[in-house]
């Protein structure tokens, strides 16, 4: 390995490390909480280490949320192998479940935590990756009412209640706030609910 592509990995490796992390402190103390100098002591380099790779730490979080969009966006693509549009959109309702449950971090970080609308208004940030994903969801609507598979309901209505319905079940979940009902019992309980909430819309 040449002196150019050690140095470029040793740069990722850092900036790795500063993700991994930022996340943890993110998620720890909260982002108001959560330092630069913070970050650096953590993984035991000095905050202009840090400032080599992000601008501040709205510029890390953005980095972390794109990753996890990144990945979520990845998983409900797995769905697109399936032709017919309503059995893909029920697909993915399964698919943010197994998301949210696979990777409870990210999932905290991207869709509970209040940091994210605050640190993405900053100037040069987007919500790109994120609505790559929402993108995906209100296509497969559409496609669906076009082949009459489900109600010529609004694409922007039927959006937000599937992302509601899954997002207020995921969430709970991870906040341990299901505690009235058995582990085991859970899985069944979000397959009847998803299943009962698709319901509404098949013609």
């Amino acid at each position: 390995m040449g002196v150019v592509e050690r140095k470029e990995r040793e740069k990722l490796e850092i900036r790795s490390q500063i993700l991994e992390a930022a996340t943890e402190l993110f998620l720890k103390e909260g982002f108001d909480k959560t330092s630069m100098r913070g970050i650096a002591e953590k993984i035991e380099y000095s905050p202009a280490t840090i400032y080599l790779h992000f601008k501040d730490k709205n510029e890390i979080f953005q980095a972390i949320h794109d990753q996890g969009f990144e990945k979520f966006f990845e998983k409900l693509s797995t769905a697109s192998v399936i032709e017919n549009p309503f059995l893909r959109l029920r697909k993915m309702g399964d698919l943010y479940l197994e998301f949210a449950f696979d990777n409870p971090e990210y999932y905290d970080l991207m869709f509970i935590m209040r940091a994210p609308m605050i640190a993405l208004e900053q100037e040069g940030c987007d919500w790109n990756r994120g609505f790559l994903s929402y993108d995906l969801l209100k296509n497969t609507i559409r496609e669906a009412i076009e082949k009459g598979l489900i109600k010529n309901i609004d694409i922007d209505v039927a959006a937000v209640m599937i992302v509601s319905t899954m997002h207020g079940m995921a969430s709970l979940a991870i906040r341990e706030r299901f505690k009235m009902y058995d582990k085991e019992l859970l899985p069944f309980l979000f397959k009847d609910a998803i299943d009962n909430l698709m319901k509404m819309f098949k013609i």
